[in-house]
Protein backbone atom coordinates (compact mmCIF):
# COMPACT_ATOMS: atom_id res chain seq x y z
CA UNK A 1 0.00 0.00 0.00
CA UNK A 2 1.36 3.55 -0.51
CA UNK A 3 0.45 6.28 1.65
CA UNK A 4 1.47 9.59 1.42
CA UNK A 5 2.58 11.20 4.47
CA UNK A 6 3.38 14.95 5.43
CA UNK A 7 3.92 14.87 1.53
CA UNK A 8 5.83 12.38 0.99
CA UNK A 9 4.74 8.72 -0.22
CA UNK A 10 5.66 6.30 1.99
CA UNK A 11 5.31 2.07 0.64
CA UNK A 12 4.63 -0.86 3.06
CA UNK A 13 6.67 -3.91 2.81
CA UNK A 14 3.41 -5.53 2.32
CA UNK A 15 -0.34 -4.75 2.67
CA UNK A 16 -0.28 -7.58 5.46
CA UNK A 17 1.67 -4.79 8.17
CA UNK A 18 -1.07 -2.79 7.91
CA UNK A 19 -4.36 -2.45 10.15
CA UNK A 20 -7.79 -1.02 9.49
CA UNK A 21 -6.67 1.51 12.61
CA UNK A 22 -3.25 2.63 10.84
CA UNK A 23 -5.33 3.11 7.42
CA UNK A 24 -7.76 5.29 8.16
CA UNK A 25 -5.21 7.26 10.47
CA UNK A 26 -3.07 7.93 7.53
CA UNK A 27 -6.60 8.53 5.23
CA UNK A 28 -7.18 11.31 8.16
CA UNK A 29 -3.68 13.26 7.93
CA UNK A 30 -3.87 13.24 4.05
CA UNK A 31 -6.20 16.08 2.47
CA UNK A 32 -9.70 14.60 1.36
CA UNK A 33 -11.20 16.53 -1.05
CA UNK A 34 -14.75 17.95 0.16
CA UNK A 35 -17.54 15.93 -0.91
CA UNK A 36 -15.72 12.76 -0.94
CA UNK A 37 -16.54 9.55 0.97
CA UNK A 38 -13.67 7.21 2.08
CA UNK A 39 -13.65 3.62 2.95
CA UNK A 40 -11.74 0.34 2.99
CA UNK A 41 -12.62 -2.49 0.81
CA UNK A 42 -10.33 -5.45 1.10
CA UNK A 43 -7.43 -3.63 2.10
CA UNK A 44 -7.95 -1.10 -0.79
CA UNK A 45 -9.10 2.57 0.02
CA UNK A 46 -11.61 4.04 -2.18
CA UNK A 47 -12.66 7.60 -2.49
CA UNK A 48 -16.06 8.28 -4.18
CA UNK A 49 -17.49 11.66 -4.78
CA UNK A 50 -21.13 12.27 -3.73
CA UNK A 51 -23.10 13.36 -6.24
CA UNK A 52 -26.38 15.75 -5.71
CA UNK A 53 -28.74 12.46 -6.87
CA UNK A 54 -26.77 10.22 -4.99
CA UNK A 55 -27.09 12.12 -1.57
CA UNK A 56 -30.88 12.72 -2.25
CA UNK A 57 -31.53 8.74 -2.95
CA UNK A 58 -30.05 8.18 0.84
CA UNK A 59 -31.70 10.62 1.90
CA UNK A 60 -35.13 9.60 0.71
CA UNK A 61 -33.69 6.00 2.48
CA UNK A 62 -33.21 7.47 5.53
CA UNK A 63 -36.49 9.48 6.01
CA UNK A 64 -38.33 6.63 5.33
CA UNK A 65 -36.40 4.39 8.06
CA UNK A 66 -36.86 7.21 10.48
CA UNK A 67 -40.87 6.67 10.29
CA UNK A 68 -40.30 3.62 12.41
CA UNK A 69 -36.75 4.36 13.92
CA UNK A 70 -35.49 6.59 16.25
CA UNK A 71 -32.19 9.14 14.74
CA UNK A 72 -29.77 7.24 16.61
CA UNK A 73 -30.51 4.14 14.84
CA UNK A 74 -29.62 5.36 11.56
CA UNK A 75 -26.60 5.90 10.60
CA UNK A 76 -25.12 7.42 7.00
CA UNK A 77 -20.84 7.22 5.87
CA UNK A 78 -19.60 6.00 9.31
CA UNK A 79 -17.28 3.24 9.43
CA UNK A 80 -18.07 0.03 10.76
CA UNK A 81 -15.42 -2.79 10.39
CA UNK A 82 -16.77 -5.76 8.29
CA UNK A 83 -15.57 -10.13 8.16
CA UNK A 84 -12.83 -10.48 5.76
CA UNK A 85 -9.53 -8.69 5.18
CA UNK A 86 -9.35 -5.02 5.73
CA UNK A 87 -13.19 -3.90 5.61
CA UNK A 88 -13.93 -0.79 6.88
CA UNK A 89 -16.99 0.25 5.18
CA UNK A 90 -18.70 3.75 5.50
CA UNK A 91 -22.35 2.44 4.42
CA UNK A 92 -24.70 4.53 2.64
CA UNK A 93 -27.63 4.33 5.17
CA UNK A 94 -26.79 1.62 8.22
CA UNK A 95 -30.20 1.00 10.54
CA UNK A 96 -28.57 -0.32 14.10
CA UNK A 97 -30.33 -2.77 16.68
CA UNK A 98 -32.47 -1.55 18.93
CA UNK A 99 -30.43 -1.39 22.17
CA UNK A 100 -27.22 -1.27 20.17
CA UNK A 101 -24.36 1.35 20.88
CA UNK A 102 -20.57 2.24 19.97
CA UNK A 103 -17.97 0.43 21.79
CA UNK A 104 -15.13 2.55 23.86
CA UNK A 105 -13.78 3.98 20.85
CA UNK A 106 -17.04 5.02 19.27
CA UNK A 107 -17.37 2.43 16.86
CA UNK A 108 -20.02 0.21 16.15
CA UNK A 109 -20.26 -3.35 15.42
CA UNK A 110 -21.08 -5.41 12.39
CA UNK A 111 -22.89 -8.03 14.78
CA UNK A 112 -25.55 -4.79 15.59
CA UNK A 113 -26.60 -4.02 12.31
CA UNK A 114 -29.84 -4.92 11.06
CA UNK A 115 -29.92 -3.40 7.33
CA UNK A 116 -27.09 -1.52 4.89
CA UNK A 117 -27.86 0.12 1.63
CA UNK A 118 -25.55 1.23 -1.22
CA UNK A 119 -26.32 3.48 -3.81
CA UNK A 120 -24.03 2.68 -6.27
CA UNK A 121 -21.54 5.27 -7.74
CA UNK A 122 -20.14 5.14 -11.27
CA UNK A 123 -16.83 2.61 -10.55
CA UNK A 124 -17.54 1.40 -7.69
CA UNK A 125 -20.63 -0.94 -8.28
CA UNK A 126 -18.32 -3.93 -8.14
CA UNK A 127 -17.77 -3.57 -4.78
CA UNK A 128 -20.81 -2.79 -4.11
CA UNK A 129 -22.56 -5.93 -5.65
CA UNK A 130 -19.03 -8.20 -5.28
CA UNK A 131 -16.86 -7.61 -2.03
CA UNK A 132 -18.83 -5.48 0.31
CA UNK A 133 -22.16 -7.67 -0.53
CA UNK A 134 -19.91 -11.02 0.73
CA UNK A 135 -19.16 -9.15 3.64
CA UNK A 136 -22.55 -7.92 5.17
CA UNK A 137 -23.43 -11.86 4.50
CA UNK A 138 -20.48 -13.14 6.17
CA UNK A 139 -21.24 -10.53 9.07
CA UNK A 140 -24.95 -11.91 9.18
CA UNK A 141 -26.56 -9.03 8.04
CA UNK A 142 -30.24 -9.49 7.76
CA UNK A 143 -31.01 -6.93 4.92
CA UNK A 144 -28.97 -5.42 2.27
CA UNK A 145 -30.23 -2.80 -0.60
CA UNK A 146 -28.77 -2.13 -3.58
CA UNK A 147 -30.04 0.91 -5.25
CA UNK A 148 -28.40 1.77 -8.94
CA UNK A 149 -29.47 4.84 -10.08
CA UNK A 150 -27.18 4.40 -13.33
CA UNK A 151 -29.68 1.18 -14.38
CA UNK A 152 -32.89 2.88 -12.29
CA UNK A 153 -33.08 -0.39 -10.37
CA UNK A 154 -33.04 -2.09 -7.24
CA UNK A 155 -32.09 -5.70 -5.81
CA UNK A 156 -32.12 -6.42 -1.79
CA UNK A 157 -30.73 -9.22 -0.37
CA UNK A 158 -31.66 -11.47 2.41
CA UNK A 159 -31.63 -14.02 4.75
CA UNK A 160 -27.60 -15.13 5.29
CA UNK A 161 -26.60 -18.32 5.79
CA UNK A 162 -23.10 -19.80 5.75
CA UNK A 163 -21.62 -16.68 4.30
CA UNK A 164 -24.05 -16.69 1.45
CA UNK A 165 -27.40 -14.38 0.97
CA UNK A 166 -29.74 -16.88 0.56
CA UNK A 167 -32.86 -14.66 -1.13
CA UNK A 168 -33.01 -11.83 -3.39
CA UNK A 169 -35.68 -9.51 -4.87
CA UNK A 170 -35.18 -7.14 -7.15
CA UNK A 171 -37.41 -4.42 -9.35
CA UNK A 172 -37.39 -1.18 -10.99
CA UNK A 173 -37.52 2.54 -9.73
CA UNK A 174 -41.25 3.14 -9.07
CA UNK A 175 -41.94 -0.24 -7.97
CA UNK A 176 -41.59 -0.63 -3.73
CA UNK A 177 -39.06 -2.42 -1.33
CA UNK A 178 -41.03 -4.52 0.76
CA UNK A 179 -39.57 -5.40 3.88
CA UNK A 180 -42.32 -6.17 5.68
CA UNK A 181 -41.23 -9.80 6.29
CA UNK A 182 -37.32 -8.89 7.37
CA UNK A 183 -36.34 -7.43 10.40
CA UNK A 184 -36.53 -4.17 8.92
CA UNK A 185 -40.34 -4.33 8.82
CA UNK A 186 -41.75 -1.40 6.51
CA UNK A 187 -42.11 -0.94 3.03
CA UNK A 188 -39.66 1.43 0.96
CA UNK A 189 -41.16 3.53 -2.02
CA UNK A 190 -38.73 3.97 -4.61
CA UNK A 191 -40.99 6.60 -6.18
CA UNK A 192 -38.61 9.69 -6.14
CA UNK A 193 -35.67 7.68 -6.36
CA UNK A 194 -33.82 9.43 -10.31
CA UNK A 195 -31.88 7.97 -12.79
CA UNK A 196 -28.63 9.36 -13.28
Amino acid sequence: MTVVENDRIVMAESSDEWTLDAMFEALEEMHVPEGFKTEIVGGTIVMTPQRANHWDIILGIIEQLRTKYPRKRVLSDVRIDYPGRLNGFATDVTLIAEGAGPDDKGRFHHKDVVFVAEVISRGTGLNDYGPKKDAYAAAGVPVYLIVDPYTGKWVVHTQPKDGEYTDEARSVFGRPVDLTGTPVGLVLATDDFARD
